[in-house]
């Protein structure tokens, strides 16, 4: 975790040292390679997801390097040479790395991070890689969800005690902020990334007190200027309710100040909100907020604002932390290309599964957007030597169904990848994460509302330039295998 001391260069499988040791023992030793990170798939079959996890990633980078304990255990392992092993005691990372700024919207199957270097090194960073962007990038996606169900009310995260361990649990929180989310419970978060940390009691602080009234009176007493009391241990309507009314009478209102509000974890919360919203605002306090927690999710969200809750803001936990509709973001990490005496040759995957075919070669993702409305019009991935003009009109075309073309004009291209590392030299300047969060929210409202709705979200298109097109296909019929 951020300023931690526990080194992570041992979090990688081993078939990357493997790798490694028989490259290093071969004439491939000085081979330069190029890998892609990309996804194939939107969690949820939502119509985009949010990068995210990058300062992480960096962290790691910048931090590669092989104890004496570990070269020790990779010795016991018998599989190393020692030439290789010696390698490794010296390590220095020296790739190049481009990667797509974190809160940026994404879509499959255009590169987000992508490595140049050594290949002994470039597979070295394949598990960290995935394990950072993939979990953040998912978490990130599902806040994003949430956020927008709640249509502009609060959301706050609080789901550590139910994330899937302490890591997740810190990073998770990070990750939906990113998406949109105003603030976290979970302290750590909090204080090393400068976001707004939140929470009020648990139902056992009204538990170790002799009755409700006690426990609310005594917390009034010390927090009157924050006090938000959660009122159903026992009975909303019948004790909750009005106990904190009586408390809000005889503790707040002596002192010159205001409830910030209530909060409720069970029950029918669209019928209980509503007869709540009632009693508060008949007794005076009709500015008294309304927060709910309990399982909740973005399509939970919405029924109740559909069904006129009166929710002020939304505590969201254990579905968003574990993205629990959709455990795996899915990010893959692919072998694109090769540098041999100087040429670059492009490689490929082949699958019996068609949407496992990889983009082969160097490549440039773009993104075009309308000069007048400023939304995103469409994806291009190019290859690595072209450059999309704004100032002349450009062809896209579905890269699937060749024949479905546009001409487009009048629209602004922007590269989305930015350089994070040069010969192995940090060359980014890492954002704060409430930067992040801005830019995010910029990118979700550069798409067309049909692309961000949850049910049959409109296919946002990511498409292939004509050359690159080409190569693909030059190379799979070149590689085809004849039966």
């Amino acid at each position: 975790m951020k300023n931690s001391k526990l080194n992570l260069t041992m979090i990688m499988d081993l078939y990357e040292l493997t790798m490694a040791n028989g490259i290093f023992n071969s004439d491939m030793r000085d081979t330069v390679s190029y890998f892609d990170m990309f996804f194939r798939r939107v969690p949820d079959k939502g119509g985009y997801a949010i990068m995210a996890g990058l300062e992480q990633l960096i962290e790691y980078m910048e931090n590669l390097k092989f104890e004496p304990e570990d070269i020790e255990y990779l010795r016991s392992l018998n599989l190393f040479c020692d030439e290789f092993i010696d390698y490794l005691k010296d390590f220095k990372f020296c790739c190049d790395v481009w990667a797509v700024p974190e809160g940026t919207v994404i879509f499959p199957h255009e590169p987000i991070i992508t490595v140049r270097g050594p290949a002994m090194q470039a597979l070295m960073l394949e598990t960290m890689l995935l394990v950072t962007i993939n979990h953040q990038s998912l978490i990130a996606t599902k806040a994003n969800r949430i956020v927008r169900a709640a249509q502009g009310r609060p959301v706050m995260e609080f789901g550590a005690r139910r994330a899937h361990g302490n890591g997740a649990a810190y990073y998770g929180a990070r990750a939906a902020i990113i998406g949109g989310c105003t603030g976290t419970s979970c302290l750590l978060t909090g204080k090393d990334f400068g976001v707004k940390v939140s929470g009020t009691m648990a139902h056992s602080w009204v538990q170790l007190f002799d009755d409700e009234y006690t426990a609310f009176k005594t917390y009034a007493e010390k927090y009157p200027d924050s006090c938000l009391l959660l009122v159903d241990t026992y009975n909303v309507l019948k004790s909750g309710i009005p106990n904190a009314i009586k408390v809000f009478d005889e503790v707040l209102k002596p002192l010159g100040k205001r409830p910030l509000g209530i909060r409720i974890d069970s029950g029918d919360i669209t019928y209980i909100t509503k007869k709540a919203r009632k009693m508060l605002d008949d007794a005076g306090y009709s500015d008294c907020k309304i927060c709910v927690s309990n399982s909740l999710d973005e399509y939970l969200i919405r029924d109740m604002i559909f069904q006129g809750a009166k929710v002020d803001t939304y505590g969201v936990g254990e579905r968003l932390i574990t993205a629990s509709s959709e455990a795996v973001f899915g990010g893959v990490y692919k072998l694109s290309a090769v540098e041999k005496n100087g040429e670059i040759i492009p490689k490929i995957k082949i699958s019996e599964n068609a949407a496992k075919i990889t983009i082969p070669g160097v490549k440039i993702p773009w993104r075009l957007y309308d000069r007048e409305t400023g939304k995103a019009i469409a994806d291009v991935i190019t290859t690595g030597s072209e450059k999309i003009s704004s100032d002349e009109p450009y062809e896209i075309f579905d890269p699937n169904h060749t024949w479905k073309r546009k001409v487009v004009d009048n629209f602004v291209a922007k590269k989305l990848q930015v350089k994070i590392y040069e010969k192995g030299k940090l060359i980014y300047e890492i954002p704060k994460v409430k930067d992040i969060a801005k830019h995010c929210k910029e990118q979700v409202d550069s798409l067309w509302d049909e692309v961000t709705r949850f049910e049959n979200p409109h296919t946002y298109y990511v498409d292939l330039s004509e050359e690159l097109w080409n190569l693909r296909h030059s190379l799979l019929n070149k590689l085809r295998i004849k039966e």
